[in-house]
């Protein structure tokens, strides 16, 4: 088992808990994932964090920014400057049965959160 937490996030992956093997949360919040569920909510946030990279030299400190993605169900938004941001993400329920979520991490949080799911991924593939 993977833990992972700080100032207004967590976050968890044991692949022994069967069907939710991933806990995300904020403050107040946290919801449980499947690996498919997972698997589309990094590709949401490594997108948002790469389009953020590759404009960072292009912004002024003092410029926003709001980069959006959609991908399948997901949909995310990072919105901020150069150097702070906060991260949006949408799970779309889009058929019935299928549930749907909405999470949101503010700018004290935000880059946190994502360097933990980047080292999640990358400690298993």
């Amino acid at each position: 088992m993977i833990q992972n937490e700080g100032p207004g996030w967590r976050m968890s992956r044991d692949p022994d808990r069967g069907q939710f093997p991933v806990l995300i949360g904020g403050e107040g919040w946290a919801f449980e994932l499947t690996e498919m569920e997972w698997s589309g909510l990094v590709t949401i946030i490594f997108e948002l964090q790469n389009q953020h990279d590759q404009m960072y030299g292009q912004l002024m400190p003092e410029e926003s920014i709001c980069l959006e993605f959609e991908q399948e169900r997901w949909w995310g938004c990072l919105e901020g400057d150069r150097d702070d941001w906060s991260l949006q993400v949408v799970l779309q329920a889009k058929e019935s049965g299928i549930r749907g979520l909405e999470v949101h991490w503010p700018k004290k949080s935000a880059r946190a959160f994502s360097e933990a799911v980047r080292n999640i991924w990358d400690s298993y593939h």
